[in-house]
């Protein structure tokens, strides 16, 4: 039997979600067209930018970058998405919680994990997992309990065709053409509630986003994120093409060399919804919204706990959370803090701040089997036979996520779960661990020297 790549089903589901939700929410396409003509004119601007983004492979996917975002409401829904991901060769990578920051949720990234899969289709959904646990009122808990053991969002197809492309090892061309239409109604959004309008505002009283979770047939796409190469142009041009964005970008501040992940949005739409007692008449909920991404270097263990401590200083200074009334102290702190940390690529490789992936260049070519023994990585750079380009941030950033829900979900949303962590319950849930996302920047850093040192007929490299 010929089966089709699971990346290949994925670039394919990945485009009919794309697709689905412009239909859906009209200024996810404005965003797209934004985000389409500034990365035009940055790669216009800086022709270096653009030799290197075509020379790594990173132009090929640009256009079609995406990450999703769902909630589930309970351990079977989670388990069975990490199956239906698993299709198209997506796993579950990094533990976020966002319990910190006042959201009831624990969260994974559903991605490919292999550069050459990624290269194919980097498309990524930042799942995440009610805890409902968190609900104080027993009643109120009980009740959102009994309504998502009644619910089921995948369709009959879609669970036989998780079957079995378990049982036989892949899909045939037609059954994944199938299991792409199959798969798309789990992410739909429907207007239709499942509770009444009471309980829609106790469940909304105690957090929007519990009612996001718990009122609805299932866990709607509630965004899509195209990337961008300069999302500062973004966000200042949003409001002329009708968008309000939020106050802030999260994440680190604007540098010469970007790491890790810059992320803005606008205002969740305000939808009409049906509920149970009042079908002929229409209440409101607002949950999906627009959101875009710029991505930089994938930190080391080193450079993230100076990111992290940075990050937290000029919080601190800050003193709350950032929002329209701090936004420009929150910048300028920012900036200040950050100086910090170095900005130029040969500082964040050589102080092993970023992890690199490694090209043979045409001068290493030339010089195949004339290499000195044991030759050092640092003499083959310096030769002119390697070159380094820093390795995509393929993941997310707790704070920013945390940052990007509350300022869709109202800042009078915030609650408290202090120490309230549980990695071994999400896991279990997803009946798997989490993978450990620093491991695979790791390895792919590793592969990518070895592959040039075969090319090279060269011995171990040295890190010296």
């Amino acid at each position: 039997m010929s089966f089709v790549s699971p990346d290949l089903i994925r670039q394919r589901f990945s485009k009919a979600m794309s697709d689905m939700y412009r239909d859906e929410v009209p200024l996810y396409g404005a965003l797209m067209n934004l985000v389409e003509q500034t990365n035009a004119q940055a790669l216009a601007n800086d022709p270096s930018l653009a030799e290197h983004l075509s020379s790594t492979g990173e132009l090929q996917r640009l256009d079609m970058e995406r990450h999703g975002a769902i909630r589930v409401g309970t351990a079977s829904e989670l388990a069975m998405l990490g199956r239906l991901f698993a299709v198209m060769g997506m796993q579950p990578v990094g533990y976020y919680d966002l319990t910190p920051a006042g959201v009831p949720v624990h969260s994974t990234a559903f991605r490919a994990v292999h550069e050459k899969s990624l290269q194919i289709s980097p498309f990524r959904v930042f799942t995440s997992l009610l805890r409902l646990e968190l609900i104080e009122n027993s009643e109120l808990r009980t009740f959102a309990e009994s309504v998502l053991a009644r619910r089921k969002i995948f369709t009959p197809g879609a669970l036989e065709l998780i079957d079995l492309a378990e049982r036989q090892g892949g899909l045939t061309q037609p059954e994944a053409d199938d299991f792409v239409l199959q798969a798309l109604e789990t992410f739909r959004w429907h207007h239709s509630a499942t509770v009444t309008a009471d309980q829609y505002r106790q469940l909304s009283a105690q957090h929007r986003l519990i009612a996001d979770v718990v009122a609805f047939k299932g866990p709607h796409i509630n965004h899509l994120t195209p990337r961008t190469l300069d999302i500062d142009v973004v966000q200042a041009q949003m409001p002329l093409h009708g968008i309000t964005p939020k106050a802030v970008v999260e994440g680190p501040p604007r540098r010469r060399c970007p790491i890790l992940l810059r992320q803005t949005s606008f205002k969740a739409l305000d939808e009409p919804v049906a509920f149970t007692d009042q079908p002929q008449s229409q209440g409101s909920h607002s949950a999906r919204f627009g959101e875009i991404e710029q991505r930089g270097a994938a930190l080391t263990p080193n450079g993230r706990a100076l990111y992290d401590q940075l990050l937290n200083a000029a919080r601190d200074a800050l003193g709350g959370f950032p929002n329209e009334a701090n936004a420009e102290r929150y910048n300028a702190l920012m900036a200040e803090h950050f100086a910090q940390f170095p900005d130029d690529h040969q500082s964040l490789r050589r102080q092993a701040l970023a992890y690199f992936r490694y090209f043979v260049t045409p001068a290493g070519l030339a010089a195949k089997g004339a290499l000195e023994p044991n030759v050092s990585l640092e003499r083959l750079l310096e030769q002119g036979y390697l070159r380094a380009e820093p390795l995509v941030y393929e993941d997310f950033l707790p704070v920013s996520a945390a940052g990007i829900f509350q300022s869709n979900l109202g800042d009078a949303a915030q609650s408290h779960y202090a120490g309230q962590s549980n990695r071994q319950a999400f896991e279990t849930a997803l009946g798997r661990p989490a993978i450990d996302e620093l491991g695979l920047y790791a390895e792919t850093q590793k592969r990518s020297l070895e592959e040039c040192l075969l090319a090279l007929g060269a011995q171990q490299a040295s890190h010296e």
